[in-house]
C-alpha cells in the first residue's frame, strides 16, 4: 500500500516538468521552426484544374508554382516571374497573320501570342509517380490489385523520384482545362479565349465517351492548336483577340505545371477509392509539398527539399522598411521548415489558443472584437491594452471584394430603365444605411462602396471625386449619406408616394430571396425589413438554399438577392463585367445576376476592358461609374476588410489579398515563441498539492487499518 502511494505521487510529480502543460503539440516539436494556424472549411479542391475557393488556396497557392506571381511587398499589386524568367509581353497579328506594332488599335488585332520561357533546373517535389524501374519504366503503372490492397496513403508507396519542370507540364495543364470528367469553373471563360481550346473539349468529350468511366484520357494524344511548344523550357499560347487580363490568369493555380505521370498514376483503377487523387495529394513544384491530409482535423505543408530557391524581396512600398519587412532582403525562401493547419470549427477555442501562442496569427470574430481592438474618438482602429502587452501585431487591408444588392433588372417592379425604376432604385439605395450596417454587424470592418470598384483596383479614386453622388453629398471633407426625405421624395416621384401606388394606393410589397446563413440570418434580414420600413416599403424575405437560390438567378424568378464578389485578379474589367450586357444570368449564362443591360455602358466597357492603365482609361470608369450609378442596379453594399493578429515572433507577415503564395516570406523566431508560450501558460501547481493531500487523506485510513494487520500478525 505505501509503495503505492510513492507511485501515485511521483506520478503527479512526473507531470511538473519544462513547458507548459496544456501545450496541443508533441514535445518534439517544441523550439521547432514551425508556423501554427488553423483552417474552419476543409478544402473540397486540390487539383488545381478545379481548385477556386479561398480555403482551397491557402494550400494550392505554396504547392504549385504557374509561371508568374505578385511581388509580396509592392502595392499597388505587381506581377513579377515565378518560374518564368520574365513576364512576358504580347505580339499582336491582323487577321491575315501579319505582325502588328504593340500600340495597334484594338479593332485591328486578330490575335495575341504570349511566349512563356520557364528557368531551368526547376524540380518537382518527390513523388511515386516519378519512380522509375532499373530499364526506366515507371515502376507504379498497371499496378496489382493486390498490391493496391495494401495501399492506404501516398506514404504507402516506399519508391518516390523527382525530374525537372519543362514546358509541356504547363501544356498539359492547360489541356486538363477541357477535360470533360474534370469539369474546370474556367474552362468556358477560356475557350472564349485560348484557340483551339473549344474544338479539344469536343474531341475529349467524344473520347471519353469510348473509355471506362475510369480510364485514363491521354491528353497528349490530342492536339491544342493555340498552344504550341517551342522548345523544352519555352510554349507560346496563342488568344482570339487582345486580353491583356491573360498575364493575371498565368498568376493562378489553374496555369501551374501538372505532369502527365501524376495525371497516369492517380488515373488508376482504385486510386480514386482511396483518395490517391491530385484533389487529395498535390504534386508541385513550389517550396511546400502537403504530408499530411486529414481535413477534419490537421493539414500539414513539409519544405519540399527540391525546391529550386528564391530570395526575398528588397523593395516594398512607403513605410515597409519602417516596418522591418525589408530587413530579410535577399536572404534564401522559404524561412519555415513545416507549416500545421488544424481544423477548428468553433472561434472561442481558436481565439483562446492564439492568446495562449499556440496560434501564431489570427483573426478577429465578433466574439473577440471587444477583447482585440477599440475605435478612437476619431474612428482610428487601436489595440487594446491586453494585445499591447502580449506584443501582437493588428494588420489591416481592404480587401477587393464587394457585397451588394442586386435588383432583377428584368423585374417589372424593381427593374427597368425608366426614369420610375431608376427612382424606386435610387431611393432604396439611400434608405439603406450601410455606415449602420458596418458598425453593427460587422464592428467596423468594412467602408461602404460606391460603385462597383474595390479600393486598391486601378480606376478607383477617395475623397469627393469618388463618392457616388446619387447617395452622398461632400460635407466637411466626408461622404455624408443622403436624408430620408431625399429617399422618400424619389420614391413619390417613382409613383410610390408614402411606400403606395399612387394610382391604386396598394402598399409597395417586395421580395428579397436568400439563402440561410451569412445575410441570411434572422438578426440582419429584421435590421434589413426596419430599413425599408423607414420608406414604408414592406420587405418580405424568401429563403432557401444555395441550389434552389441560383437556380431562381438563372432563370430571372427573382426581385433582390444578396452577392458578393471576390477579385480574381487586380484589374478593373474584373469589376465591372458583372454588370456587362453580355454577361446576363438569364440570357448569356453569365455572372451579371441583376440582368443589367445599358447600351452606352456596354459600349464604354468594350472600350475600357483591354486598355493598358492611364489617364484615357481612368476617363472611361469614371464615365462607367457615374452610368450605373444612375441607373442604380446594385445597391452598392461595402467593401470588407480584413483584420488580421500577429504575434511578435511572428516576421514578415504583411496582407496580400491577391497573392496567396505567401507563406514562403514569413520567419517564426521559435525561441522567443518557446519563451512567452512558458511565461503566458504556467503550471499551477496548486491543485497537484490539494490533490495530494486529498488522495494521502483517502488513503490514510486504509492505510492505518494495513499497518494494524501487520502489527497483529506479528504477534507471537
Amino acid at each position: 500500500m505505501r509503495k503505492l502511494v510513492v507511485v501515485m505521487m511521483l506520478g503527479l510529480l512526473a507531470a511538473c516538468g519544462d513547458g507548459p502543460w496544456n501545450d496541443p503539440y508533441p514535445r518534439a516539436d517544441s523550439g521547432g521552426n514551425i508556423l501554427y494556424t488553423a483552417f474552419t472549411e476543409r478544402p473540397k479542391h486540390l487539383d488545381p484544374v478545379q481548385s477556386y475557393a479561398e480555403d482551397e488556396i491557402a494550400f494550392t497557392a505554396q504547392i504549385y508554382e504557374p509561371p508568374l506571381q505578385y511581388h509580396y511587398l509592392q502595392r499597388p499589386y505587381r506581377l513579377i516571374p515565378a518560374t518564368a524568367t520574365t513576364v512576358p509581353s504580347p505580339r499582336y497579328y491582323d487577321a491575315a497573320g501579319r505582325e502588328l506594332p504593340a500600340d495597334a488599335p484594338e479593332a485591328r488585332i486578330a490575335s495575341s501570342v504570349y511566349e512563356i520561357r520557364i528557368r531551368p533546373g526547376i524540380h518537382y517535389q518527390p513523388h511515386p509517380a516519378f519512380a522509375r524501374q532499373a530499364d526506366g519504366s515507371p515502376r507504379y503503372v498497371d499496378l496489382d490489385p493486390a498490391f493496391l490492397a495494401g495501399v492506404r496513403r501516398l506514404s504507402d508507396f516506399p519508391a518516390v523520384d523527382t525530374r525537372e519542370l519543362v514546358a509541356d507540364d504547363y501544356i498539359y495543364e492547360i489541356k486538363r482545362l477541357a477535360h470533360p470528367r474534370l469539369h474546370s469553373p474556367i474552362f468556358g471563360m477560356m475557350a472564349e479565349r485560348i484557340e483551339g481550346l473549344a474544338d479539344l473539349g469536343k474531341a475529349l468529350q467524344a473520347a471519353a465517351k469510348e473509355l471506362p468511366a475510369d480510364a485514363w484520357l491521354d491528353l497528349d494524344r490530342f492536339p491544342l492548336a493555340g498552344v504550341e511548344k517551342v522548345d523544352r523550357y519555352t510554349w507560346r499560347v496563342r488568344l482570339k483577340g487582345k486580353y491583356p487580363q491573360f498575364l493575371y490568369w498565368l498568376a493562378m493555380p489553374f496555369f501551374a505545371p501538372v505532369p502527365r505521370e501524376a495525371d497516369r498514376f492517380y488515373s488508376q483503377p482504385g486510386m480514386a477509392a482511396k483518395n490517391l487523387t491530385l484533389d487529395w495529394y498535390p504534386v508541385g513544384t513550389g517550396p511546400y509539398m502537403l504530408t499530411e491530409n486529414n481535413p477534419n482535423s490537421r493539414m500539414i505543408l513539409a519544405r519540399n527539399p527540391h525546391y529550386h530557391g528564391e530570395t526575398y524581396p528588397c523593395e516594398g512600398e512607403a513605410g515597409d522598411r519602417e516596418a522591418g519587412l525589408l530587413a530579410d532582403c535577399g536572404k534564401p525562401l522559404p524561412f519555415i521548415d513545416k507549416v500545421i493547419f488544424t481544423r477548428e470549427k468553433e472561434s472561442i477555442p481558436y481565439w483562446n489558443k492564439f492568446l495562449q501562442g499556440y496560434y501564431d496569427a489570427s483573426g478577429i470574430s465578433s466574439d473577440s472584437f471587444d477583447q482585440a481592438v477599440r475605435l478612437s474618438v476619431g474612428g482610428d482602429v487601436q489595440l487594446t491594452e491586453e494585445m499591447r502587452e502580449k506584443g501582437i501585431r493588428l494588420l489591416t487591408s481592404v480587401r477587393p471584394s464587394i457585397f451588394y444588392l442586386g435588383f432583377n433588372m428584368l423585374d417589372t417592379q424593381v427593374g427597368g430603365l425608366t426614369e420610375a425604376g431608376r427612382k424606386l432604385r435610387q431611393a432604396i439605395s439611400i434608405g439603406i444605411d450601410q455606415e449602420e450596417f458596418i458598425s453593427i454587424f460587422m464592428n467596423g470592418r468594412g467602408i461602404p462602396a460606391m460603385s462597383p470598384l474595390a479600393p486598391g483596383i486601378f480606376g478607383f479614386e477617395e475623397g469627393a471625386a469618388g463618392i457616388n453622388p446619387v447617395v452622398y453629398d461632400w460635407r466637411d471633407g466626408a461622404p455624408r449619406r443622403k436624408s430620408i426625405e431625399t429617399a422618400r421624395r424619389l420614391l413619390a416621384e417613382a409613383g410610390w408616394p408614402n411606400g403606395r401606388n399612387a394610382r391604386t394606393g396598394e402598399p409597395l410589397v417586395l421580395n428579397l430571396d436568400t439563402t440561410a446563413g451569412g445575410m441570411g440570418d434572422k438578426s440582419r434580414l429584421d435590421w434589413l425589413t426596419r430599413q425599408f420600413a423607414k420608406l414604408d416599403i414592406q420587405l418580405v424575405v424568401r429563403a432557401t438554399d444555395w441550389n434552389r437560390f441560383q437556380e431562381k438567378l438563372r432563370k430571372g424568378a427573382v426581385q433582390m438577392f444578396f452577392l458578393g464578389w471576390n477579385a480574381d485578379y487586380p484589374d478593373p474589367e474584373n469589376f465591372f463585367f458583372l454588370l456587362h450586357g453580355k454577361e446576363t444570368r438569364v440570357q448569356h449564362g453569365g455572372e451579371n445576376s441583376a440582368n443589367y443591360a445599358n447600351p452606352e455602358f456596354d459600349r464604354l466597357f468594350e472600350q475600357m476592358k483591354n486598355m493598358d492603365n492611364g489617364p484615357e482609361r481612368q476617363r472611361i470608369i469614371r464615365q462607367m461609374e457615374r452610368i450605373v450609378q444612375q441607373d442604380a442596379p446594385w445597391i452598392f453594399g461595402f467593401h470588407p476588410k480584413s483584420y488580421t493578429l500577429g504575434h511578435r515572433w511572428l516576421i514578415n507577415r504583411k496582407p496580400a489579398d491577391v497573392g496567396n503564395n505567401t507563406l514562403k516570406y514569413q520567419r517564426i523566431d521559435s525561441a522567443e515563441r518557446q519563451s512567452l508560450r512558458s511565461a503566458w501558460n504556467p503550471p499551477l501547481r496548486w491543485p497537484l498539492g490539494l490533490l495530494a493531500v486529498l488522495l494521502g487523506l483517502a488513503l490514510w485510513p486504509a492505510l492505518a487499518a494495513h499497518r494494524r494487520r501487520e502489527r497483529r500478525s506479528a504477534r507471537p
